[in-house]
């Protein structure tokens, strides 16, 4: 049984616990974690979700994603949802989310990051993912009108591209 911390609407710990995919209670919410990671040529990795999966089984998805386990933090929880699923150990040393989207059961906290690695290195957890590859914003957002890759806003999937080389918006 997978167990994850709740918060309330403000994201204050509830100091109580859930089973992952159990119902929750009013003002309850969870933490969900995706990474996008970027390489020198301005190319995204996207995964290819197995056929297994219970939420968009075979559709291509941002690099990584899934729920951060009670006790840990969100960059605990992207860093091991990389190691889990890519079997590479992605270090996000400091790093914030650099955006964090509210859904019906929480909040989905993005970690955008440029870093050039060699993707044959990586061991795809067989229940998770089917296949990785690296995709242009022209080439993912044909994906998305074709009907492959989970269905985001193409206006949100162009943020995450402007965003790769910045954190947040310029302040005074």
């Amino acid at each position: 049984m997978e167990l994850v911390d709740l918060y309330d609407e403000n994201r204050a710990p509830l100091g109580k616990t859930a089973e992952r995919y159990g119902k929750k209670g009013p003002g309850e919410y969870r933490t969900v974690v995706h990474v996008c990671l970027f390489d020198s040529r301005d190319r995204l990795l996207i995964q290819r979700r197995t056929a297994g999966k219970r939420v968009w089984p075979e559709k291509w998805d941002v690099s990584v994603g899934g729920g951060v386990d009670a006790g840990e933090t969100s960059r605990q929880g992207a860093e091991r949802e990389f190691r889990e699923e890519l079997g590479y150990p992605l270090d996000l040393g400091g790093l914030r989310p650099a955006v964090t989207v509210n859904f019906g059961g929480g909040f989905d906290d993005f970690f955008i990051l440029r870093r050039d690695v060699d993707i044959a290195s990586f061991r795809l957890q067989a229940e998770e993912v089917s296949a990785v590859r690296w995709v242009t914003l022209p080439e993912l957002l044909d994906m998305v009108d074709e009907g492959s890759f989970i269905p985001y806003p193409k206006s949100f999937l162009q943020f995450l591209f402007d965003m790769r080389d910045s954190f947040g918006f310029p302040t005074k």
